[in-house]
């Protein structure tokens, strides 16, 4: 005990008690391992740092950087990417190029107008279907009521075998009052030019059913020339000249045969039998 006393004394004097003292290898020792054990605090932490910043590194990384075959063709950029980022494109045209033909679907839009157009001309074919109709059973019931000499008979024994306009027109003129029927060739019921080939009949002068056909027949006059029995031609009808500007004729559906004034200036006057 009391060396362990003795040796503690003398180590707790003050370095200027001894200027000229050896230095012990124990006092070197000392501030050696606290070096080293500071380098080595710095080495450990250096690499601490080193590893987190990896880590960080590697979350920062996107997924598709870590998928396995990230590098085929289907991860490149598209044309269209390509492009966004070259920038604004500009294309020139040469003047002489030809445009291609621009073909369309057979699908088309059908406008309103359009519809009621298509339903307009449905309503009027309709109604002309319909009135061919009437005047077909009008027909048959005017030939089934009519009595009198038909024009084949007329023109085989012609009741009036000597020709003069005047007797012509005189002929015509006892017919007035017969209604109108589309196709009538008799006195039963007449159109326009079944009225006259019906009259012409009784002269023995054949004619056809058809006002075109009659006025091609007749030789044209001038309108101061004309006599009553002379034809008055249109188009699409025709009748007897009365004189004065008048017209002997079949009109039309519901009429009868009348006299009127001619009331239109787009006709001509013809004669037939010169």
């Amino acid at each position: 005990m009391a060396r362990s006393i003795r040796r503690r004394s003398n180590a707790a004097q003050p370095p200027a008690a001894q200027p000229h003292a050896p230095q012990t290898t124990e006092t070197p020792e000392r501030p050696l391992a606290s070096t080293r054990r500071l380098r080595r605090g710095g080495l450990a932490n250096l690499t601490v740092m080193a590893v987190s910043a990896g880590i960080v590194g590697t979350l920062a990384i996107p997924a598709y950087a870590m998928a396995p075959g990230s590098v085929g063709p289907q991860f490149g950029a598209t044309d269209q990417a390509k492009l966004t980022e070259a920038g604004a494109q500009s294309v020139e045209v040469a003047d002489d190029v030809i445009a291609a033909p621009k073909s369309s679907d057979a699908y088309a839009a059908v406008t309103g107008e359009e519809i009621r157009a298509q339903q307009e001309a449905e309503a009027a074919a309709a109604a002309a279907e319909a009135a061919r109709q009437a005047a077909q059973a009008q027909l048959a019931s005017y030939a089934a009521s009519s009595s009198g000499p038909s024009v084949s008979s007329l023109l085989a024994n012609p009741p009036y075998p000597s020709y003069d306009l005047a007797s012509v027109y005189n002929v015509a003129t006892q017919y007035i009052g017969t209604p109108y029927v589309y196709g009538g060739a008799t006195p039963a019921g007449f159109d326009c030019s079944g009225f006259v080939m019906y009259v012409f009949a009784q002269f023995g002068i054949s004619m056809p059913h058809s006002s075109a056909g009659q006025g091609a027949m007749g030789t044209p006059i001038a309108e101061s020339a004309a006599v009553p029995g002379d034809l008055v031609i249109m188009s699409g009808h025709d009748g007897f000249y009365a004189g004065n500007g008048m017209i002997l004729h079949a009109p039309y559906e519901g009429a009868s045969v009348r006299i009127q004034p001619i009331w239109t200036s787009d006709y001509r006057i013809v004669r037939i039998g010169i």
